[in-house]
């Protein structure tokens, strides 16, 4: 009991001195260790134009030689054609990013198997 005692306050100690950004990564590489079923709703005005679904994670994108953040973010996801939050025969996990630019776009693959 000690133990466990003296582990949980040591993490506790160790996250509290921790920067706000280090925390966030802890959290975001906890999160895409364990997963989540997440939902990316696109709109332009107030409509609807595309759903992804069942999202796993979202990463930030970064450079292959100078290692800097890049403006945007990516994941993978089934394309809900039909906006039903199910996944449908015929709906397929595709690659997608979005763009932190004034600018909004989305970029994804659309199979037409």
């Amino acid at each position: 009991m000690k133990l466990k005692t003296l582990l949980f306050s040591a993490m506790v100690f160790f996250l509290a001195g921790c920067t706000q950004e280090t925390q966030n990564s802890l959290s975001r590489s906890i999160q895409n260790w364990t997963g989540t079923n997440g939902v990316l709703d696109i709109y332009a005005g107030d409509k609807l134009v595309h759903k992804f679904i069942k999202i796993d994670k979202l990463s930030t994108a970064y450079g292959s030689n100078d290692g800097k953040m890049r403006p945007y973010r990516y994941g993978y996801g089934y394309d809900d054609v039909n906006f039903n939050g199910k996944q449908d025969e015929g709906e397929v996990k595709v690659y997608f990013e979005f763009s932190d630019y004034s600018t909004s776009y989305v970029f994804y693959e659309r199979n037409t198997k």
